[in-house]
């Protein structure tokens, strides 16, 4: 089965991989003991392995979460505390940034580690700006924003504060996020605010007033609005998104989640993830074809810790829905860390012993955010065999295939384009981002993720 680039279909620049720091650095980082197999401190390498080029898997993005205060409070119905924030806000302009030092300290070894892009996001608003004193609604509380528009504009200020503290710190805040997953009630289990489409627009606009004012911030760009599934809304937020000036200005991209929860509802194409995206790429081709999709949060909602290919194999496959047919510019995981008996994160910890378990995903992610450089060309490409999914990108005449295998058995493929010996790097049940150096012709084992670079 042949392969075939073709560099005549250019889809635009891909900027890289991302993932959360909530709600594990919070706790991580204040793990100064030592591993033993690197030598350093564990929330040193935990970093090092998210985020090194050299010893991890480069991911560019880290997303740091500017909290609501519960922690502080104890407000609310929030049984974890780990998804419990802290908050730099003192009230009266007042702030105390030696607050959520271990979250912030994992920020800036991300950074070092080499992040180059660290985008801010809030889920709630701080506490005393919300109207029921809460970083959510209370049970009984249904369809109904948390933050009155009295408060938009001290909500602007406080976030545009932090992000001058972290811009003036040196750190490199690209980007705001004000506003997330909107479209749920948010009634408990973490912080979250609801969000009509047209408050959220409203709210956007404030923030992009503002940091339009302020110099420090002329680099840092908005994001948003993160709906929580691709089913819902993302036409009505977009829409009222770019229906001011001053946001259009600020935000060079439309942010969304790409989750799409099943649901038992017997109507035909309901759980259709695909055609969802599709639509919307579509509408979106329409309205707005300039505008950038980032795709900002996804995790793989299923119970229990799952360590194999098989979870791996579904988050690979929806990073190649999400580029191939939404062309997306970048693709960000949830949380990079998980203590929870959950499919959500690329490396697992131990709270009990303070130790940390790898994943496939975490690899498997490896294919992708370690090979495909900033600022590649998504080009078209062509296989024969329908078994396979296949991306492809070339930034300085240097070709980067990912070859995704779901299927049980091997598949044999030729490059066409290849004229000499190929790197092929290798996630399979037996492999974990194995280098090797193979001819045109490769066999793509069983379950697999492969990034083949000529």
């Amino acid at each position: 089965m042949k392969i075939r680039i073709d560099t005549s279909v250019k889809r635009g620049l891909f900027e890289g991989f991302g993932a959360s720091g909530a709600w594990w650095a919070q706790v991580v980082g204040g793990w100064e003991h030592i591993d033993e197999a690197s030598g350093l401190a564990v929330r040193d390498r935990i970093s090092q392995l998210l985020y090194s080029k050299e010893n991890g898997i480069a991911l560019r993005t880290y997303r740091y979460n500017i909290g609501a205060g519960s922690a502080h409070s104890g407000n609310g119905n929030i049984d974890n505390p780990l998804r419990r924030t802290e908050s730099f806000d003192m009230g009266a302009g007042k702030y105390d940034f030696s607050r959520d030092a271990n979250a912030v300290y994992m920020m800036k070894q991300a950074a070092k580690d080499g992040a180059d892009e660290i985008i801010l996001f809030v889920n709630s608003p701080v506490e005393r700006l919300t109207k029921n004193g809460w970083s959510h609604l209370g049970k009984n509380q249904i369809m109904r924003d948390n933050l009155a528009p009295e408060n938009y504009e001290a909500f602007a200020k406080y976030c545009l504060d932090v992000t001058e503290h972290f811009v003036d710190e040196g750190l490199p805040v690209k980007y705001l996020s004000p506003i997330n997953e909107p479209i749920w009630i948010w009634n408990g289990g973490q912080e979250g605010c609801h969000y009509s489409p047209w408050a959220a627009g409203r709210v956007m606009k404030i923030f992009a007033d503002e940091m339009l004012k302020r110099e420090k911030l002329r680099d840092v760009k908005l994001s948003g609005v993160e709906s929580g599934d691709v089913r819902w809304f993302n036409k009505s937020y977009t829409h009222a998104l770019m229906h001011y000036k001053s946001v259009r200005e600020k935000i060079d991209a439309v942010d969304v989640h790409s989750y799409c929860l099943p649901l038992p509802i017997p109507v035909k194409g309901f759980n259709d993830r695909v055609a969802f995206i599709t639509r919307y790429r579509k509408w979106l081709d329409k309205h707005y074809p300039d505008l950038e999709v980032r795709m900002s949060e996804w995790c793989h909602m299923k119970g229990g810790r799952d360590k194999t290919m098989d979870s791996a194999l579904v988050m690979a496959n929806v990073i190649y829905e999400d580029i191939s047919i939404l062309n997306v510019s970048s693709w960000q995981h949830w949380i990079a860390v998980s203590e929870v008996d959950y499919c959500d994160g690329l490396i697992y910890i131990n709270l009990g012993d303070k130790t940390f378990e790898m994943t496939k995903r975490y690899y498997a992610t490896g294919n992708f955010s370690k090979y495909i450089p900033f600022g590649a060309e998504k080009v078209g490409v062509k296989c024969d065999n329908g078994n396979l999914k296949v991306l492809a990108f070339r930034k300085n005449e240097e070709n980067i295939l990912i070859v995704i295998n779901d299927t049980d058995k091997t598949e044999n493929i030729t490059l066409e384009d290849a004229k000499e010996s190929v790197k092929l790097v290798v996630t399979d049940m037996d492999n974990d981002l194995a280098e090797k150096v193979a001819d045109k012709n490769i066999e793509i084992s069983a379950k697999s993720v492969n990034t083949i670079i000529f």
